[in-house]
């Protein structure tokens, strides 16, 4: 083999740029999620935290149909089975009314962009 010398020079570059990411969060450690502040004497959210955290944007985008399409405005929590008004502004504000220290920070460190406030004003 003539080019061994570039073969090997090539793995051992790849191999570097390959584990560079696992390097860096060693080093630097990986950014913890952000825990954001819920001002309210509420036990719980519509559902269960961790729906919440992964399906928000499908059971918003439910509602918006549901509201806009069919008339409906009820929504029945799945976790606990109690009612609720599908509004942002009434139900998802009273909890969280701050956006900037609330949506903006966890859609922020995932690199979301929500169009949500395209159509609505959270102020």
């Amino acid at each position: 083999m003539y080019d061994a010398d570039k073969i090997g020079a090539g793995i051992i570059v790849f191999l570097i740029l390959v584990s560079l990411p696992i390097w860096y969060n060693g080093v630097l450690g990986a950014p913890t999620a952000p825990q954001p502040k819920i001002a309210t004497e509420e036990k719980h959210c519509i559902e269960d935290v961790e729906t919440i955290r992964g399906e928000h944007m499908v059971i918003l985008d439910e509602w918006r149909n549901k509201v806009v399409r069919h008339g409906e405005k009820v929504y029945t929590s799945k976790t606990y089975g109690e009612n609720y008004e599908m509004s942002i502004e009434k139900t998802c504000k009273k909890c969280h009314p701050d956006r900037k220290e609330f949506c903006d920070e966890c859609h922020d460190y995932a690199g979301v962009k929500p169009y949500c406030w395209d159509c609505h004003n959270y102020e």
